[in-house]
Order: C-alpha cells, then sequence, then structure tokens
C-alpha cells in the first residue's frame, strides 16, 4: 500500500494543562472562557518582573507512578506520561507481541528537564558535585519522555524527541503522520510536553521583553489579537494523541475523532526570536498545509492561531491568514485559545490540535477571551469572548517557533 492510501486517524487524545487534568476538564473550561493564569507558586518571585504564569493545578506524580520512579522523573515526563495514559484509555488500545513492533512514539519538548540543569549545575558550581543524581541525565534530555512512555507501554516502534521551540509540538504529530504513512508502524503515540517554569526560563523570557507583565491581573494578561496586548504568557503541560493507520483502526473497531490531512512548513530565515515582519513563514506554512492537504481556501472552517498575545506575532499571522486566504479571510473564524491556556512551548501544538479535534467533534468554535480592545490592524473574526455554534468539517492550527520554524497541521471531520 503506498503512502497516499495509508490514511491517518486520531483515535485517542490526553491533556495536562493549567486548565484541566483531562480532555474532558480542559474542553468544558475552554467553552466557558475559563482563564488558567495566576500568580507564580513554584519559586520565589519577589526579585522577578514576571510573576505570573500558566502552572499545572493538583497534579499528582504519584497518580502515574511510584514515589521512588517520581525522584527518576522531571515534570514533563511526568506531564506526558499523564497524558499518554489518558490517550491509551481513550483509544482502548492494547499493546501485544502481535503488535509492539508496530507501534512508536515521539512525544517532544522545548526544554526538556530544565529544572534538573537548573538544580545540578548549582550543586556542580557550589562545589558539590557528588550531590548530582545519578538520574539527572536521563530525566533532563528530551527524549525520555518518549522513552519512558515506550518502556512503559512496551513500544517497541520509533522513538525518539523533538525539540522545535513553540512547533515542537506539532513537528512531532507530523512526524508520527509520515511514520504511518511510509508503512513504518501503524500506530504512533505523539504531542508534547513541557515544564519549564523556573526561575532561569522566567528570568530568560522575560529579559527578552516576550512575557506580560500583567502581574495584577493574571487572568486578563493573555490577551491575543486585542490592541493592549504586552506579551505571552509561560506555561507548562502535555498533550498526547494516538495516530493509527485507518484500517488498522477500523479492524479493531476504535473510535475515530477526526482524519490528519496534512501538513505545511516553512521557516523564517529572518531573526532568531522575531518573526519576519512581512508575514511570509505563516503565509507558506498555511499555504503549504493547503497544498499538501488537497485543500482549497474555502474548505477551511476554522482556524486554532498561534495567537501568542505577543506584538508581532498576532500581527504577522493575521497578515498570513489574509495572504493565503484572500476575501474569504473575513468569513473564516480564528481564535487563539493561548487567551486561557497560556503558551505552553512545545507542547502548545499538541494540546491546540486536541481543542480542534474537540471542535470537530462538537462543532463549538473555542473562544478568545480578553478580546476587549480591538486592534484595528488585527481585524478579523477571532471568536471574541464566547463559543459558538459552527458547522466545522476541517480546521488548520498554526504553531511558530524561535528561530523561524513554522508548522501548520490540517484536520478533517472523519469519513469513510
Amino acid at each position: 500500500m503506498n503512502s497516499k492510501e495509508r490514511r491517518v486517524v486520531i483515535t485517542g487524545m490526553g491533556m495536562v494543562t493549567p486548565i484541566g487534568l483531562s480532555v474532558k476538564e480542559n474542553w468544558r473550561n475552554i467553552l466557558q472562557g475559563q482563564s488558567g493564569i495566576a500568580l507564580l507558586t513554584k519559586f520565589d518571585t519577589t526579585n522577578h518582573t514576571v510573576k505570573i504564569a500558566g502552572e499545572v493545578k493538583n497534579f499528582q506524580p504519584t497518580d502515574y507512578v511510584s514515589k521512588k520512579d517520581v525522584k527518576k522523573m522531571e515534570d514533563f515526563i511526568l506531564f506526558a506520561i499523564a497524558a499518554t495514559d489518558e490517550a491509551f484509555q481513550d483509544a482502548k488500545l492494547q499493546i501485544d507481541e502481535n503488535n509492539t513492533e508496530r507501534v512508536g512514539t515521539i512525544i517532544g519538548s522545548g526544554q526538556g528537564g530544565i529544572s534538573a540543569i537548573e538544580q545540578s549545575a548549582l550543586k556542580a558550581f557550589a562545589g558539590r558535585p557528588d550531590r548530582i543524581s545519578p538520574f539527572f541525565i536521563p530525566s533532563a534530555i528530551i527524549n525520555l519522555a518518549s522513552g519512558q512512555v515506550a518502556i512503559r507501554y512496551g513500544l517497541r516502534g520509533p522513538s525518539y524527541g523533538v525539540a522545535s521551540a513553540c512547533s515542537t509540538g506539532l513537528h512531532a504529530i507530523m512526524d508520527g503522520f509520515h511514520c504511518i504513512k511510509r508503512d513504518e508502524s501503524d500506530v504512533m503515540v505523539v504531542g508534547g510536553s513541557e515544564s519549564t517554569l523556573v526561575p532561569t526560563a522566567q528570568a530568560g523570557f522575560a529579559n527578552l521583553r516576550a512575557l506580560s507583565l500583567r502581574n495584577d491581573e493574571p487572568e486578563r494578561a493573555s490577551r491575543p489579537f486585542d490592541c493592549d496586548r504586552d506579551g505571552f504568557v509561560h506555561s507548562e503541560g502535555a498533550g498526547i494523541l494516538i495516530l493509527e493507520e485507518l484500517n488498522f483502526a477500523l479492524a479493531r473497531n476504535a473510535n475515530i475523532y477526526a482524519e490528519v490531512l496534512g501538513f505545511g512548513m516553512s521557516t523564517d530565515a529572518y531573526h532568531i526570536t522575531a518573526p519576519d515582519p512581512e508575514g511570509r513563514g505563516p503565509t507558506t506554512c498555511m499555504g503549504n498545509a493547503l497544498r499538501y492537504a488537497g485543500l482549497a481556501p474555502e474548505d477551511v472552517d476554522y482556524i486554532n492561531a498561534h495567537g501568542t498575545s505577543t506584538r508581532m506575532n498576532d500581527l504577522t499571522e493575521t497578515w498570513g491568514v489574509k495572504a493565503v486566504f484572500g476575501d474569504y479571510t473575513y468569513k473564516l473564524p480564528i481564535s487563539s485559545t493561548k487567551s486561557m491556556t497560556g503558551h505552553l512551548l512545545g507542547a502548545a501544538g499538541a494540546i491546540e490540535s486536541i481543542y480542534c479535534v474537540k471542535t470537530i467533534e462538537n462543532q463549538i468554535l473555542p473562544p478568545t477571551i480578553n478580546y476587549e480592545n480591538p486592534d484595528p490592524n488585527c481585524d478579523l473574526d477571532y471568536v471574541p469572548n464566547e463559543p459558538r455554534q459552527a458547522v466545522v468539517n476541517v480546521c488548520l492550527s498554526n504553531s511558530f517557533g524561535f528561530g523561524g520554524t513554522n508548522v501548520t497541521i490540517a484536520l478533517k471531520k472523519f469519513k469513510k
């Protein structure tokens, strides 16, 4: 069977985010317009200019692994395990000797175990290298999210990590998609996980002037496309999807949520952190996704925007949408769920793909909250403040990362 004949579908999903510890809880809170942004509690922010973030709340690692194993894993690994457990339960997927070599995992992270790196460096420079844990390396390196999931479930297919800044989650899904299309696997566990709420990362983003300074109103800090936006909100969490080759899924009578039609990629080749001010990266990326998926602009019913709430990202993404969709642009609803979750960096594309699947499943558009003072240069339909019923068969979701890396996924309501 050639790659065009091997269709890829989504059969399971799992999430850990600042607005919930499950897909059900996330979707409920998205439709209620609930923000997950609050004052940071993970460390003392007294000397930090930015004191807010999107923390995962009420997460108990021992609900998923033993107390002994918690000490061997950084939070990005634990979040990935938790989301994967939910995704496996959702997909009702059983791994045995008949399929183990045809099931793989690709889970990405932008910065991996940065907390372990930070703490181990402090011990090393304090003259106490003997106090560094022997589990430091396997708890910090990015591919260990995939590695731990593969060990947990006995997955002997392709397994590795992806790191492409804020595009990581979508790149991981894309790689899993292509593994199935190339007949290297029948099932792929894919997504992204991130936990970077530590002093060094918070200060690093703040000193880039990338973060919102709205410390006195955390819930209103992430405000994509709003005229008063002043930066993104740093968040953590994980999103995992189960991808299956269509015939494999049908043979086991799996519940199919949506079909993955394809992806588009591009690179700005402009600046290490700033987007191309002419929006050429998003334009090329979305155009490539439409071309790969065989879609006309008018086929798209909704876009989940990268929508970070930074001055330039929201502007250039808006320009990119206009360039690709032309006259249809003003009929095309777009929203940013980052207005509620904040920016999960390497996990963002994965959780936002899940929100797109839920949009298709429920025929409801998620809102962009905190859209109060429209930016005249961002003049599209951003589904302001309230969810909206709509006919949704095809969604795009965008992720753009530092270094100018861009990726767009195209998803469609499943039809045999």
